[in-house]
């Protein structure tokens, strides 16, 4: 970005130097900026690493308001998609506000929504199944967290799932204790689960966790979803046998992002973060066929991920 910037000033510089004579000498050629480097979504793959055939499909999308995401066009997308089952974060609406074009869906007949007890139109997630869930519930078990609608959990015949939508740091860093507490807590909540079955975890984490994993790392450390606490928090969940599915397949590929600010043409600069993730049981990990960046779908300021999973 800013090599950019300094090149229209270069430019300006150069037509002023010019004195009038610009007609009579051909104009001083100035470096072109760069051209973004973009990530290609690689065809999907469908079989596992031991050979099993792709039998469940989850998609995961944090949709910054569900109610704009909906009249952007992003049902259209979920049914081209069509995922077994569809995870939402940030969906920013009370049940009684909810769109009927969501909540009549004949393709999910079961949808389940967690909403902020606190303060409305805030956080708040949803998940919607094809197939009934065993068992679902709200929250991780601790209110100072739970009121705020940021996880449910699906007990399906062989996995859990579980979409989170992980608190902000926010500007300034003002939850930076919070969310150190949240991740404690968390990881022990997912911890829990593991022992009884493995499990899959979908959602905005809300950090880029290498340097890879976002656009511009030298300016972000001091940064909400860069600080070296949030960091170590994803550490410590992969370190407690979670697996990143996406750097288990794509360990070395740069420039692949999730979200992107709406200022300064960031999205189409591809000037962006990994915030989005698909973390799995390790036990799960040989039935993994891909984990899909779906960066041309449009809607929000994130984009979806799906991931093919054998189970």
């Amino acid at each position: 970005m800013k090599r950019g910037k300094k090149t229209e000033e270069a430019a300006a510089a150069d037509g002023e130097n010019d004195s009038g004579s610009a007609s009579a000498k051909k104009p001083k050629k100035t470096k072109e900026p760069e051209a973004p480097i973009l990530y290609e979504d690689p065809p999907d793959k469908m079989t596992s690493k031991d050979g099993r055939s792709a039998n469940m499909k989850i998609t995961s999308w944090n949709v910054d308001g569900l109610r704009a995401w909906v009249k952007k066009g992003g049902l259209d997308w979920v049914r081209e998609e069509a995922p077994d089952v569809l995870c939402l974060q940030e969906t920013k609406c009370a049940e009684k506000d909810l769109p009927a074009e969501i909540t009549s869906m004949p393709e999910y007949p079961h949808k389940y929504w967690a909403v902020s007890d606190d303060k409305e139109g805030y956080s708040g997630v949803a998940m919607l199944s094809k197939t009934e869930p065993l068992k679902v519930t709200y929250g991780i078990g601790k209110e100072e967290h739970d009121k705020e609608g940021r996880v449910i959990t699906a007990e399906f015949p062989t996995f859990f799932l579980v979409t989170a939508y992980v608190p902000n740091a926010s500007r300034g860093l003002v939850r930076l204790d919070y969310r150190k507490t949240w991740d404690v807590d968390f990881q022990a909540y997912l911890t829990e689960l593991d022992v009884q079955k493995p499990l899959v975890l979908c959602g905005d984490l809300n950090v880029a966790h290498q340097e890879i994993d976002l656009k511009n790392p030298k300016g972000n450390k001091k940064n909400a979803g860069f600080t070296p606490e949030e960091r170590e928090g994803f550490s410590q969940l992969l370190a407690a046998g979670f697996v990143d599915s996406f750097r288990e397949l794509y360990p070395e590929q740069a420039n692949a992002y999730t979200f992107w600010t709406y200022m300064m043409n960031s999205r189409a600069k591809n000037v962006g973060w990994r915030l989005d993730y698909f973390l799995l049981s390790s036990s799960l990990v040989p039935g993994l066929c891909d984990s899909k960046i779906r960066n041309k779908a449009m809607g929000s300021d994130h984009c979806p991920i799906t991931l093919h999973l054998a189970v």
